[in-house]
């Protein structure tokens, strides 16, 4: 686990699960399947989790438990937010049940911190959660874990965060017919929108949630990284505003458009790489690196999540 992260939505990253596999257009630039092989091609954790290819290390659908991570939010006093399994899928197809189910028992025992869990295999999320009987499994988990009982009173948990990933509209109506299941049933869920390759309008049961859904939204980072339309993202914010539900903007990604960036650029002038989105939304963005993008938008930082329940 990383006590800090530059994930700008989180405090800090767990990874008990590593491993995953190639399940829609936006995983196919991902960061944690390119530093799987790379950088980190050779650390226990993600040793032949990825083939290679010509474009670059892409994952094989192997996955890994790492048992000695485990306990890692036990040994943190301070509360903070977690992203659960950054570089995998808690619910990627190759994770057996009792990996989840050691991995939420964890996250019970841990009420003092809030655990984020993004996945885009969202029925298998939905029926692994869905049971209100699995409070019962986490209590006798955790007995086995450590001898002792558990104090966990509520299901859902309070402190869980349960995060899909979509990309377009199609993967956005699809995943969210799963996770409307679970914010009936009480869960905070957010949606992941990064990244963002189409225009998503968001549906009118999302919306009526309010505070109790969140909008996490970025342009892509790296190489081969896809421009975003700032529209698409304007209207997702115009969206969230009027129903009072948290936006969060990430990141423009290697992409900004000139009106967004910061008021000193030159570089516009030297000409860099530029994309221009057809009309009506047409607009002109710019390949300028994420670093100096940034991630205002019209002037503005926009923060905002889901509250955490105690």
């Amino acid at each position: 686990m990383a006590e800090s992260t530059h994930i700008e939505w989180t405090d800090a990253t767990w990874n008990p699960i590593t491993g995953c596999s190639v399940v829609s257009p936006g995983c196919t630039n991902c960061y944690a399947m390119r530093l799987a092989g790379t950088r980190l091609r050779h650390h226990p954790s993600r040793i032949g989790l990825t083939t290679p290819t010509k474009t670059g290390p892409v994952w094989n659908g192997q996955v890994r438990l790492n048992k000695s991570w485990l306990r890692q939010p036990l040994e943190w006093r301070k509360p903070r937010r977690i992203f659960t399994c950054a570089h995998g899928d808690l619910f990627a197809e190759g994770v057996k049940d009792a990996w989840i189910l050691d991995v939420f028992t964890v996250q019970a025992i841990a009420g003092h911190h809030t655990f984020q869990v993004l996945t885009k295999r969202t029925e298998r999320a939905a029926e692994w959660l869905f049971p209100k009987d699995r409070l019962e499994d986490i209590y006798a988990n955790w007995t086995t874990f450590s001898g002792a009982p558990a104090e966990v009173w509520s299901w859902p948990l309070h402190n869980v965060q349960m995060g899909f990933s979509a990309e377009r509209q199609g993967e956005f109506n699809h995943r969210w017919r799963d996770m409307r299941d679970l914010a009936e049933q009480g869960w905070t869920v957010f949606v992941s929108i990064e990244p963002m390759l189409g225009p998503i309008l968001l549906p009118a049961d999302f919306l009526a949630l309010g505070g109790r859904v969140g909008v996490i939204v970025g342009g892509e980072s790296g190489q081969g990284a896809r421009p975003m339309n700032p529209a698409w993202v304007r209207a997702l914010r115009d969206q969230c505003a009027a129903a009072g539900v948290p936006f969060f903007f990430k990141q423009w990604g290697q992409w900004v458009a000139e009106d967004q960036a910061p008021d000193d650029v030159e570089w516009f002038e030297d000409k860099t790489p530029s994309h221009r989105f057809p009309e009506p939304e047409g607009q002109e963005v710019w390949r300028v690196g994420k670093r100096f993008a940034g991630r205002t938008l019209d002037g503005v930082t926009h923060s905002e999540l889901p509250e955490v329940r105690r």
